[in-house]
């Protein structure tokens, strides 16, 4: 078997440039050259779900080759980011490393040697990429398997590096990787993004990486010189690497599998393996990745979300910060991100046992005032206010589904069983929809209240707008309700008399709320009066 598809030689990478959108494929040392002058707009094959490993993958190796090189500044012609790559795997000098095919007892890209094994023999024969990839394909909202027939190299590379860098287990002969909480989890990852392009991006996580490596060495107990490219040992699938072996910027792989060419195609073989390829389950994916949150409020453990998402209680607490999370690395604000158009991303799946919840990404806006502060590392107020919110939302919610449940009632509180689910499974539906709408706006409305030159005044007028929408759905919501004349005018009645009364009352769960009813309330009886 010769080599076939070399990243160092062929431009098999797919990009369109920024300055006016058209196609451009690269090497990859010619990639990243793009990448470091900021040329590339996007990646017209990456597929959401890969978007995160991708950007990792091309942080961490430019991040490994600069140190091998001792210098922190990326390379600027193709020539020297070849001699750099090829550095880095000096028992190949031929660049066998960085094919996509190579003989079975060989390292291929992000694929270990497998002497003496005949590949053709292995337990799974995979003719799309997509097949390969890390998605279990049991909802609709993922791309169904082997959806590709039709494929090129690059396909197969975005697979690879997606599912050797960020999958979970998938039964027990299928290991997950080292940086997950359990191996029903997958690699999560939240970030700072600056205005401009993929390489404004990939040059200030490169940065990051770099001045941080002596901390991530001593605290996770990682090597100096350690294995940086785990694809590069061979494995027999019954050995693990010891985690304290490991370079901190390590790109690692979880599976057996090999690439092989066929005429003008490829196919994938894949078998399972006895232990994981990295010892590190009892870190439970706290392994010093820059992109990852840490659970801290009970167990220490990587970030893992679920079908919720980044919605915008999780998302709070990982931005300004609760106690509950310590901020990954890559998310910390710097000077030289600039003062407009910053966001915190947030990416990840989903997955439980055997299925995925699905693929989720948020972008969190960040006014000038709140990145300035961010920096200052004055997080107690962001965090005290986001806190506030989100406590509100729900205590509003709380007061929507009673009278909802009221409502579907026909008015009144029924006593069996059978109704009350009825009643409450109605009300469901319409909470989705508030919950929905108010994680829409949360950090827009945030962001609002901060900048505000009176951010109590601020949030008092979001408290008003708050129950203006739950009354307005709440009213949406009477086209479901009891059709009979008598029983709908007084379901309705109820409904609304339940939901203004409990906000109103000396009970409100919303004082503040409740507070500037009776100011209204007051201030019309005196104009009355005076009228």
């Amino acid at each position: 078997m010769t080599c076939r598809y070399s990243l160092l030689d062929e431009p098999l990478i797919g990009t369109r440039l920024a300055a006016n959108g058209q196609p451009r494929a690269f090497t990859l040392p010619g990639l990243l050259v793009a990448l470091q002058r900021d040329e590339v707009r996007d990646f017209p094959a990456l597929r959401p779900h890969q978007r995160h490993p991708w950007h990792a993958f091309l942080v961490q190796l430019a991040a490994i080759a600069l140190h091998r090189a001792e210098t922190s500044e990326p390379f600027t012609d193709e020539a020297a980011w070849r001699d750099a790559l090829l550095a880095l795997t000096p028992d190949d000098p031929d660049g066998t490393a960085w094919c996509l095919v190579s003989p079975p007892d060989r390292p291929a890209f992000m694929q270990s040697p497998v002497p003496g094994e005949a590949i053709e023999k292995w337990t799974n024969r995979l003719v799309a990429p997509d097949e390969l990839d890390m998605l279990v394909t049991s909802k609709n909202h993922d791309l169904k398997a082997a959806r590709m027939s039709s494929s090129r190299p690059e396909d197969w590379l975005l697979a690879l590096i997606s599912l050797q860098t960020q999958d979970g287990a998938m039964g027990a002969p299928n290991k997950a990787i080292s940086r997950v909480n359990s191996g029903y989890s997958c690699r999560c990852a939240v970030g700072a993004v600056p205005k401009g392009n993929w390489g404004r991006r990939w040059r200030r996580d490169i940065a990051v990486l770099l001045e941080h490596r002596e901390e991530t060495i001593e605290l996770y107990g990682l090597r100096q010189d350690g294995i940086s490219l785990v694809w590069m040992v061979p494995w027999d699938g019954r050995n693990s690497l010891s985690f304290d072996a490991l370079d901190p910027f390590y790109i690692e792989i979880c599976r057996r599998v090999r690439l092989k060419a066929c005429d003008s195609d490829i196919v994938a073989y894949a078998t399972g393996s006895k232990v994981e390829r990295i010892n590190a389950k009892q870190l439970k994916g706290v392994t010093g990745d820059p992109w990852i949150p840490i659970h801290i409020d009970k167990d220490v453990s990587a970030l893992n979300i679920g079908s919720g998402g980044f919605n915008y209680r999780l998302s709070s607490k990982l931005v300004f910060g609760s106690g509950t999370y310590r901020q990954a690395t890559a998310q910390a604000l710097r000077e030289d991100d600039g003062a407009e158009g910053i966001v915190i991303l947030a990416q990840g799946v989903a997955r439980g046992q055997g299925k995925t919840e699905g693929y989720f990404e948020r972008r969190i806006p960040l006014s000038n005032k709140i990145r300035k502060m961010m920096i200052r590392h004055q997080t107690d107020q962001l965090a005290a206010r986001a806190s506030q919110r989100v406590d509100s939302i729900g205590q509003m919610r709380n007061v929507l589904r009673s009278a909802l449940v009221l409502l579907f009632e026909n008015g009144n509180e029924k006593k069996e069983d059978r109704e009350k689910k009825q009643a409450n499974a109605k009300a469901a539906s319409y909470l989705r929809g508030f919950e929905a709408g108010e994680d829409h706006r949360f950090f827009t409305d945030l962001n609002i209240e901060i900048e505000a030159d009176d951010p109590d005044q601020a949030r008092l007028d979001w408290l008003v707008a708050l129950a203006q929408r739950a009354e307005a759905l709440l009213k949406s919501a009477f086209k479901t309700g009891p059709r009979n004349n008598e029983q709908r005018y007084r379901a309705r009645a109820a409904a609304l008399s339940r939901f203004h009364g409990t906000l109103r009352g000396e009970k409100s769960p919303l004082p503040d709320l409740a507070n500037y009813y009776r100011k209204q309330k007051q201030q019309k009886e005196t104009a009355d009066d005076a009228a």
